[in-house]
């Protein structure tokens, strides 16, 4: 059978200045590392021999119905406001609508120059696209919206950074690739036009019962303020959340210097950008509150009384703590068992966080611990312990089946940096079996798998990560 997508293309019908056309630049050798059949079947992708899916996921064939293209974006990179940047090493290939109705792009990443590349080479390594093809899937099984990895090729070619390392590229499905970057890419313009046309086709995508611009910024926040709630439940740092990372659709987006905690501590950063903690683990919840901030700027061009949309807008982003402050509860509140958790229940989720920070505690099996068995021996202050779990056991005591809900929402498997890390190593030296391990494993997250103990393991102080790396 050959490799078939039903493209039915949208974005590629907006304004020139939307985007740049082009080809990717074929490579020398590409050969299929993954393809994900699941994900395919349900966006009726058909596939093909391995040797003609290395070849479309490579770039080296266009296939048929697809209109390959850059986008063009701005954004805020670590609070300095660049205001050009756009696809400098992707193209999205073109869009196909899955068999609920939803449409999705399908994006090549990795795949060459652009004229947004600014002096990039446009291509990826093979470690940041096995990583974030194993953390895109591993986030899409915890339930987390996600873009996902459809495929994964390498290409018969060495890339440079630091050393000579292997080529690869992921094709990326998304719900959209529209950006809090895109839209500010227009208003640093001063191009209304242009903004109300993204506006429109954010809205009949996205949120097809928006009618305003205030409707839809407000949208926004509750997708966005779910989203990092969820990232927090998990321990999930994104490491690099500026405008140009955060969509409207509401899905993670660039796995780049991502990483999740091991032992917990609120302040942990791993990006090796990211040199003031900008976007550590307890920043999160603020900074999107500011990249919000930063969309409803470019929102007020197209409100006829701009002076009250300031007013207005102002009230949606201060209301976002709040917003985030119920999501948050929501999702801490069902990993210790509580359907339905009060404010007063915080207190006693943060001093079982207090008491994690001060022990040391595993994020993800103290609490997997909690939800299946005892959790006193992920504790080396086992009074204090005791003394929580007293409160939590009275707590819980009204709750009509607290650990099967903790069951469903406490993972007992996550990448954890160290063998993410350890794959990507096995890969490079030719070795993918770790991969497809890990990336078979963590479909499951939630399932007790005895064959894959090992992977719930936190490291040694000699696997440790520290710092974690984007691909560019």
């Amino acid at each position: 059978m050959t490799l078939s997508i039903p493209f039915s293309n949208s974005y590629a019908s907006l304004p020139p200045h939307f985007h740049s056309r082009q080809p990717a630049a074929p490579v020398a050798a590409p050969q299929l590392i993954a393809f994900n059949d699941t994900l395919a079947e349900s966006l009726g992708i058909a596939p093909g021999p391995p040797e003609d899916m290395a070849r479309v996921f490579a770039g080296n064939e266009t296939p048929q119905g697809a209109d390959p293209l850059a986008q063009a974006y701005a954004g805020h990179q670590f609070g300095n406001f660049v205001p050009q940047l756009g696809d400098g090493r992707a193209l999205l290939l073109g869009e196909v609508t899955d068999k609920t109705g939803t449409r999705f792009d399908i994006q090549l990443k990795g795949s060459g120059r652009t004229p947004y590349s600014r002096g990039g080479d446009g291509r990826a390594w093979l470690g940041p696209v096995l990583r974030e093809y194993v953390v895109s899937e591993a986030m899409h099984a915890l339930t987390i919206p996600t873009t996902r990895a459809l495929a994964a090729v390498t290409t018969g070619e060495t890339v440079q950074r630091e050393t000579a390392l292997p080529g690869a590229v992921l094709t990326r499905v998304a719900a959209s690739h529209i950006r809090v970057g895109t839209f500010q890419f227009f208003a640093a313009r001063g191009d209304t036009k242009a903004l109300q046309a993204l506006f429109d086709y954010t809205r009949t995508r996205h949120y097809p019962d928006v009618e305003t611009p205030n409707d839809l910024l407000s949208a926004v926040i509750d997708r966005q303020a779910a989203l990092v709630a969820a990232w927090m439940s998990v321990g999930f740092i994104h490491g690099v959340m500026n405008t140009d990372n955060t969509t409207l659709s509401g899905e993670t987006i660039d796995y780049g210097p991502c990483a999740f905690i091991d032992d917990y501590h609120p302040d942990t950063v791993f990006s090796s950008i990211d040199r003031h903690g900008r976007y550590a683990y307890s920043n999160q919840a603020r900074v999107i509150v500011w990249n919000m901030a930063q969309l409803a700027n470019t929102l007020i061009p197209l409100c006829p009384d701009q002076d009250k949309a300031v007013e207005d807008f102002t009230t949606l982003v201060h209301s976002m703590p709040t917003r985030i402050e119920h999501a948050w509860l929501t999702r801490f509140g069902a990993k210790l068992g509580l359907s339905n958790p009060d404010p007063e229940d915080r207190a006693l989720i943060e001093d079982l966080l207090t008491l994690m920070a001060t022990d040391g505690a595993d994020f993800t099996n103290a609490f997997r611990a909690i939800a299946t068995s005892s959790a006193r021996d992920q504790f080396s202050d086992r009074n204090t312990f005791d003394a929580w779990e007293t409160r939590w056991q009275a707590r819980i005591a009204s709750e009509p089946d607290p650990r099967a809900l903790m069951a469903r929402v406490n993972p007992a498997f996550i990448p954890r940096n160290h063998r993410v890390e350890e794959m990507i190593q096995s890969a490079v030296a030719g070795d993918f079996a770790p991969f497809h391990r890990l990336t078979a494993v963590l479909a499951r997250p939630y399932d007790d798998q005895p064959d894959a103990l090992d992977l719930t393991r936190p490291p040694t102080d000699s696997e440790r990560v520290r710092q974690t790396f984007c691909g560019t």
